[in-house]
């Protein structure tokens, strides 16, 4: 996947098409991503020992990776990916600005 936990990333279509945040989660054997504040979906909560109250939660839904591209530290602009190796390791490259991301 061209996404990993802790990136920023940026929505580029569905209905939270523009909107930025960071990868939460990566489910690479679903390629699918949980992205902060993206994709919310209401939850009712049944009543619990934690939760006694119960009642409505948001919270966010996992998204296909296909449908966001990671910011580019450099430009703060969204960009593709492309890998290199450096040193004997496989790294991510930023196309937009060439810069390594890992």
């Amino acid at each position: 996947m061209h996404v990993k936990t802790g990136d920023k990333v940026q929505v580029i279509t569905g209905k939270d098409k523009g909107t930025e945040g960071e990868v939460i989660q990566a489910y690479p054997s679903r390629e699918r991503v949980l992205v902060q504040g993206v994709n919310l979906v209401t939850k009712h909560m049944k009543p619990s020992q934690d939760n006694p109250q119960g009642g409505i939660e948001n919270m966010e839904a996992p998204i296909h990776v296909s449908n966001v591209m990671l910011i580019d530290p450099k430009h703060g602009e969204p960009t593709r990916i492309g890998y290199k190796t450096e040193d004997g390791k496989k790294v991510r490259v930023a196309k937009k600005s060439g810069e390594v991301i890992d």
